[in-house]
């Protein structure tokens, strides 16, 4: 059997099932007594599959049923376009609409109400792009954030892991993040800091998930240049399925400790 059936339009898989309750259509099921239901090109194909079901035992109640739920299950099913939204900052342009990533970021933190991950590689100038989310912390001592960011050795640094952590902490704290607002708890990855170049790596993830129900993935780093004015793409996703694995796959990297706390 083809799948021409799935092809129709939610009208015309009422009215065919319609047709088949009031025995309006009857097998042998025909080309001809398919077009005078249904104005579809594919009339022919779809009275051959109805033909090879009834050959299967299907009675013309048992098709209609089917029709239906098929034409119900459609009505349930999740659109695509209302889950995943494309997010683009760059130069404007005849028919090109941006939906800039910093708007949409500030939007996000703006209405957490639980807890906010934040994933990234880049934070320069950070005040300005996390404010929205120090002064949520500040409204909503509830509200539990995370930040995963990535510090690194320079080349030719041998200072201490510790001394590098604590270099990276003071920066955040004192350039980075809104005065006078509470700290996100902050992790990194270790091996980033390893001794042997070869073996370093770095975190450069760069997504936001809030309260377990909207993700945000993105190239766009943690920057007033990648959120306000660099080419970038990105994609708002709200599925609360694919939040919580998101979320919940940091979250077991820092109870493994294979993401540390930044002291």
């Amino acid at each position: 059997m083809s799948a021409y059936l799935l092809q129709l339009s939610d009208a015309d898989l009422l009215e065919l099932a319609t047709a088949l309750r009031s025995q309006r259509l009857q097998a042998p099921y025909s080309a001809m007594a398919v077009e005078r239901i249904i104005a579809s090109p594919h009339a022919a194909a779809v009275a051959a599959d109805l033909q090879i079901l009834d050959g299967d035992g299907f009675s013309p109640l048992q098709l209609a049923t089917t029709i239906e739920l098929i034409s119900k299950g459609r009505g349930q099913r999740t659109i695509a376009e209302d889950i995943f939204h494309l997010v683009t900052t760059g130069p404007a342009g005849p028919g090109l609409t941006n939906r800039d990533t910093s708007v949409v970021v500030q939007e996000l933190f703006f209405h957490a109400r639980e807890s906010v991950l934040v994933a990234g590689y880049a934070v320069y100038h950070g005040r300005q792009v996390f404010q929205a989310l120090a002064d949520r912390m500040q409204a909503c001592p509830a509200l539990k954030v995370r930040f995963v960011l990535d510090i690194q050795r320079g080349p030719g640094d041998t200072s201490a892991d510790r001394e590098l952590m604590r270099r990276f902490a003071d920066r955040f704290r004192n350039r980075e993040w809104p005065k006078e607002r509470p700290l996100p708890e902050i992790y990194f990855d270790p091996r980033s800091l390893a001794g042997d170049p070869a073996k370093r790596a770095c975190m450069h993830a760069k997504c936001i998930v809030i309260d377990r129900k909207t993700v945000f993935v993105s190239s766009a780093n943690f920057t007033q240049a990648a959120q306000e004015r660099n080419l970038e793409v990105g994609m708002l996703i709200r599925s609360a399925t694919f939040a919580e694995r998101l979320e919940t796959h940091f979250h077991g990297l820092i109870a493994q400790k294979l993401l540390a706390p930044v002291c």
